[in-house]
């Protein structure tokens, strides 16, 4: 009883530091959204951060059906969340090898054996043993008729039968197998936590490449427009020509400016090929499979007025980096414990019951089992410096983890500041752009207006042409900016399931594994 109350002390230790939850740095509000700038220029902000629960299903707020639509597909298609859960399967499966140490083995074994026993080795054995001993007083007559005899001896084949179980248990006394399971289960959380870091991060590229694709198009219809635009100013000059109002070299400038902005439209179809397989590439479809799906022109998304982005101090719980950075930290440290525990004995329980009989029929008699129980002990005493080896590399992991915990924490809010900043600073320009825009649209009109009454020279014209197509290029590149900007606020808040995975998941893995993947 006295022994027994030991070992089950002894089974509640576990030697090695234990795995206490860091502490992650958070400011107390928001920083950086337009931290630097002026409060007028502030004021042509129209979208504005506030600390209201983010929505996980961020893309709707873009109010894009197609959008939505795309993103409600990645889940189940994109090959790299799928390649994510092939790997959160390893790390189950691992975790689950660890914790078959913590149960007893048994292993059952039968066998069948027919064996032919040399003649001559018996004859051997026995004419060694029988010339001394309780023989020696024979007569030399006696001991060679008696060798003639055993000489005569056949032996025929033996039949052995043999079945049994045999089990073995490692008492766990110093928790080497508790902190190897308590290793396994913190890579498995690191695995969860990357496969959501991996699709949250293929929801954000998605977007930025939808709102890519958007903004290629939109740049495409405005170089459609400065064609429409090019040719009535080629039409104005071919007229005035034709009036004796100008010369031809007004005519060959407005061919030249209408000819450059068609040199233009070959590039902008091509981007907006490559864009669409982009997309199809992160669905995990073929080349040009989406292209009757994206090829319509559409608008660029529209912000939102409100970004809901929830608390500061809530980042580190939706960023799933962070998680698997502290989940990792966690499985070093518990490997710690290992390595020094395996300084320690390890007390191995064994035992068997076998069955042993020359005949099939007698081997279920009890008469014929055969047992062994006993414990047995094992001391490392030499290793040549392995073990502490060992000890001082997993100490060096799991220092170096509690700096990428820290590292990463930072990286975090880094991605944050830098999001909200660039968040603010493009929709300011895009609002100067637009401003810019008209400004241009309306020296274009007075300068078209003033070479038709004769007041001005055509390069007045085409300046102004060329200002206003450079900025309303510009103004849809911002547009786009502020969208995928936004994208990467999100991304950078961690939004996305970011404490959950969807649900239809389970029916992709399901499929699969019928699919042998």
């Amino acid at each position: 009883m006295p022994a027994a109350l030991a070992a089950s002390l002894l089974a509640g230790c576990a030697v090695g530091p234990d795995y206490k939850q860091p502490h992650s740095w958070s400011p107390s509000s928001w920083i950086g959204f337009g931290g630097h700038a002026p409060v007028p220029a502030r004021a042509a902000i129209v979208s504005v951060p506030v600390e209201a629960p983010p929505d996980p299903l961020w893309w709707d707020q873009f109010n894009d059906p197609e959008l939505s639509a795309l993103e409600k597909r990645v889940a189940h298609a994109n090959l790299d969340v799928r390649l994510a859960t092939i790997r959160l399967a390893e790390s189950r499966a691992e975790l689950r090898q660890a914790a078959a140490d913590q149960y007893p083995s048994l292993n059952g074994s039968a066998a069948y054996t027919r064996q032919q026993i040399s003649s001559k080795e018996v004859q051997r054995g026995l004419q060694d043993g029988v010339s001394g001993g309780a023989l020696s007083s024979f007569s030399n007559t006696n001991r060679d008729a008696l060798r003639g005899e055993v000489g005569s001896i056949k032996i025929p084949p033996i039949d052995t039968w043999q079945d049994g179980i045999d089990a073995s248990w490692e008492l766990d006394l110093w928790g080497r197998v508790r902190r190897s399971v308590e290793a396994a289960g913190a890579t498995l959380q690191a695995s969860e936590e990357d496969r959501r870091s991996t699709l949250i991060s293929q929801f954000s590229e998605l977007a930025r490449d939808y709102m890519t694709l958007r903004g290629q198009q939109v740049q495409l219809a405005i170089l459609h427009d400065n064609l429409r635009v090019a040719r009535q100013s080629v039409d104005l000059t071919q007229a005035r020509f034709r009036g004796g109002l100008t010369t031809q070299l007004d005519v060959e400038n407005a061919v030249s400016q209408l000819d450059t902005v068609a040199s233009q439209v070959p590039d902008a179809e091509q981007q907006i090929a490559l864009q669409i397989n982009a997309i199809g590439l992160l669905l995990g479809e073929p080349p040009q499979a989406l292209r009757t799906e994206l090829e319509t022109t559409a608008s660029i998304p529209p912000v939102p007025p409100r970004v809901p982005v929830g608390v500061p101090s809530e980042l580190a719980r939706r960023r799933p980096d962070i998680r698997e950075a502290e989940a990792q930290l966690h499985s070093a440290t518990a490997n710690v414990g290992v390595a020094v525990a395996n300084f320690y004995p390890r007390v191995t329980l064994s035992g068997a019951l076998n069955f042993e009989a020359l005949s099939l029929r007698d081997l279920g008699f009890w008469s014929a089992r055969a047992w062994s129980f006993g414990p047995s002990i094992s001391l490392p005493i030499f290793q040549g410096g392995r073990l502490r080896g060992e000890l001082q590399l997993n100490e060096a992991r799991q220092q170096e983890a509690a700096v990428s915990y820290q590292r990463t924490v930072l990286q975090a809010w880094r991605d944050v500041d830098n999001a909200l900043t660039a968040y603010a600073s493009e929709q300011r320009k895009r609002d100067a752009l637009d401003r810019s825009v008209h400004a241009y649209q309306r020296a274009l009109d007075l300068a078209r207006q003033q070479y038709a009454n004769g007041l001005q020279t055509f390069l007045n014209v085409l300046d102004a042409e060329r200002g206003l197509f450079n900025a309303r290029s510009q103004l849809a590149s911002s547009t786009a900016s502020v969208s995928t900007d936004l994208v990467q606020l999100y991304n950078a808040l961690g939004g996305g399931w970011e404490t959950s995975f969807p649900e239809e998941r389970k029916t992709a893995d399901a499929g699969s594994r019928k699919a042998g993947l």
